[in-house]
């Protein structure tokens, strides 16, 4: 079931996020890289090595500004579409010893993202 919401999320993405043309970056790309922190955002514990080795990958990826939000908008879209906790979601970066230069919330204004 919830590999099934993974996939409506990530056709939700491709559909809703306008499309960069400067951008690499696809909620393909974004989807992939954070499907192993699905099971810690929906039920919390500890997070496993394959959402942090896949958050530090998606933040080495996102070096442009257009990258980093697009990567945001996904996140954002993602994150409603299979309700994860929003607070473990805001503490992951630190939980996996990433800087990441916006807070992932879906109230935070990708536009704004540096």
């Amino acid at each position: 079931m919830a590999a099934l919401k993974l996939v409506c999320a990530l056709v939700l993405c491709i559909l809703v996020v306008e499309p960069i043309a400067t951008t690499a970056i696809t909620c393909g790309d974004v989807t992939s890289k954070v499907a192993g922190c699905l099971s810690y955002l929906q039920n919390g514990g500890i997070v496993p090595k394959a959402c942090c080795d896949g958050i530090r990958s998606l933040n080495n990826m996102a070096r442009t500004t257009p990258d980093r939000q697009t990567v945001c908008g996904c996140l954002q879209t993602a994150a409603k579409a299979v309700k994860i906790k929003g607070n473990l979601a805001e503490t992951l970066p630190a939980k996996c010893s990433v800087n990441i230069p916006y807070k992932i919330s879906t109230s935070t204004n990708c536009k704004n993202v540096k």
